[in-house]
């Protein structure tokens, strides 16, 4: 039996940055972009609140760019406050490594089994499979998870029950399922 699923995020991750104001590290942005101009060059910025005194911080998304360079739909997105853009940005390896960033994607994500009741009628005692279950895991955006995790709660098992089945050969996959993970895999849950 094959089942897809899908790692989806809920909402924006927290950005991992010191808080110039207090000792907090985490900002939530919320999709609020700065734009502003100065004669031909253009400055963006990804506005993010602390989430403990609301100290606002700016993370550069254009910096001192020629007006003409900018593609108008990129620039209107900017102006529209996009959400989707604001998600895109967070993940692009370029501004989180120029504003020295990390995300916090705790509780920013849910895994979508395509079932309501996480595979209980594949799964109807703790590692009593009925047949072999092949599952590929797809990710809508680049969320580190670790691979057990998934596991776990797409079966409704614990996590030491899904390394128990790891050990014991049941659970098998072309990857590594130690660590963490932010692309497409798939394993094989047999008897």
């Amino acid at each position: 039996m094959l089942q897809d699923w899908v790692v989806m995020p809920t909402c924006l991750p927290l950005v991992l940055r010191r808080c110039h104001a207090c000792a907090s590290d985490r900002f939530r942005a919320d999709g609020r972009f700065r734009v502003n101009a100065n004669h031909k060059l253009i400055d963006a910025w990804l506005l993010a609140l602390c989430t403990v005194c609301g100290e606002t911080t700016k993370l550069t998304v254009l910096e001192r760019t020629n007006v003409r360079s900018v593609r108008p739909e990129l620039l209107d997105r900017l102006h529209d406050n996009d959400p989707d853009l604001a998600a895109e940005l967070l993940q692009d390896p370029v501004v989180r490594r120029r504003n020295r960033i990390a995300l916090d994607w705790d509780k920013a994500w849910h895994l979508d089994t395509g079932g309501p009741d996480h595979l209980d009628r594949e799964v109807n005692h703790v590692g009593d499979v009925r047949d072999a279950i092949d599952v590929s895991v797809r990710f809508a955006a680049r969320i580190p998870v670790r691979p057990v995790r998934l596991i776990a709660e797409g079966f409704g098992l614990s996590r030491a029950e899904v390394e128990r089945l790891i050990t014991e050969g049941s659970l098998i996959s072309a990857i590594r399922l130690s660590g963490k993970l932010s692309g497409d895999f798939a394993f094989t849950l047999k008897r």
